[in-house]
């Protein structure tokens, strides 16, 4: 029986986009691992160790395996989850798999950092005997900015069905009762969150809840304006827990999304699968993804993200079927035929093909 390794180190940031899907991974593999005809090993940090059933095997995710990776058994399949990943198989008989989900590094670094990413994609893909990607737009990217020998295959993300009823109310900085506009994402100005609080001058009938860490910089810009600006209905809500944004989906009158660099845009299909009208930025992966399913702004221009967000609540307000055709169409990214098909191509690699 063959030995697939599947990297989940990044499961010690549980809470960011990479995190919850290492742990969607941990959790197909325990509820299937039984019936693969392949054994699963699972790379991750100590916590986590027996948290996924006695059908997988474990493996602590340690710094010494960076300086001596022989100390790590053999695995015919390594699949490397992310491109950023810190440790990559060490014998050149264990096939390796390559997911990369962005290059935002390109957009977003520079200079000597920029050329340290650089080098270490670049060598992540010589290595590679399989490189896939989660969106055309990464797998475009890629294409342009690297020397690629092989083909690379486009899988698209698995998406969470989160039960609306594992949900708890966070406690809301606001208590005015007004129906509320939802988004969520790392602060930092790639998300372009600072165009919404124009926005929402315009918009009194409405509230705004931005969840995400809010000690970086940009947060900090953003509060600031805040308070300066007196604007009365945004608010910072900070890290949230897994049912936390279960309720803020679920209660949102819309979900709101202008970021800028996206390799696939994970928070507008979590907003359909709760039936919610979106309203996007058309940048990077996000046309793709969102498809017929989204409002696309077509500038940052205060009145038209306004008029946009009115439009698409109004029309989903006046259709039902709108939300439950989002609904299904956020159902197509499920974490069954994600990871269905990687299992196609371990067991591919492992027959040599």
């Amino acid at each position: 029986m063959g030995k697939v390794l599947i990297d989940l180190s990044i499961l010690k940031h549980l809470n960011c986009g990479l995190g919850q899907v290492a742990y969607n991974y941990a959790k197909y593999y325990q509820a299937h691992a039984k019936d693969l005809d392949y054994e699963v090993h699972l790379l991750l940090p100590k916590s986590f160790v027996n948290a996924f059933g006695p059908d997988v095997h474990y493996h602590v995710s340690r710094e010494i395996y960076k300086i001596f990776p022989c100390l790590l058994p053999h695995f015919d399949v390594w699949h490397t989850i992310h491109q950023l990943a810190r440790q990559t198989p060490s014998r050149q008989s264990t096939k390796n798999i390559l997911t990369i989900h962005d290059l935002n590094f390109l957009y977003e670094k520079k200079g000597k950092t920029k050329e340290k990413y650089i080098r270490k994609i670049t060598k992540r893909i010589k290595r590679a005997d399989k490189i896939t990607c989660i969106s055309n737009f990464a797998k475009n990217d890629v294409e342009q900015n690297f020397p690629i020998e092989q083909p690379i295959e486009v899988i698209y993300n698995g998406v969470e069905f989160m039960s609306p009823n594992a949900e708890k109310q966070p406690n809301l900085p606001c208590a005015d009762g007004k129906k509320f506009l939802f988004t969520i994402g790392q602060l930092l100005p790639k998300k372009n969150f600072h165009t919404l609080l124009d926005t929402m001058k315009l918009m009194p009938e409405y509230n705004l809840i931005i969840a995400g860490k809010n000690s970086t910089d940009y947060a900090k810009m953003i509060q600031k304006r805040i308070d300066d600006e007196g604007i009365t209905n945004v608010f910072l809500l900070g890290e949230i827990l897994h049912a936390e944004k279960v309720w803020l989906y679920n209660h949102c009158e819309a979900f709101v999304f202008p970021s800028l660099f996206e390799g696939f845009g994970l928070p507008i299909i979590e907003a359909m699968f709760f039936g919610k009208p979106v309203i996007s930025s058309d940048k990077t992966s996000l046309k793709e993804i969102g498809a017929d399913h989204v409002f696309f702004w077509e500038n940052f221009e205060p009145e038209h993200m306004a008029a946009r967000i009115r439009e698409a609540i109004e029309q989903f307000n006046n259709n039902p079927s709108m939300a439950l055709d989002n609904k299904a169409y956020a159902e197509s990214f499920s974490y069954e035929k994600h990871l269905g098909r990687y299992n196609e191509i371990f067991r591919e690699l492992m027959a040599g093909k």
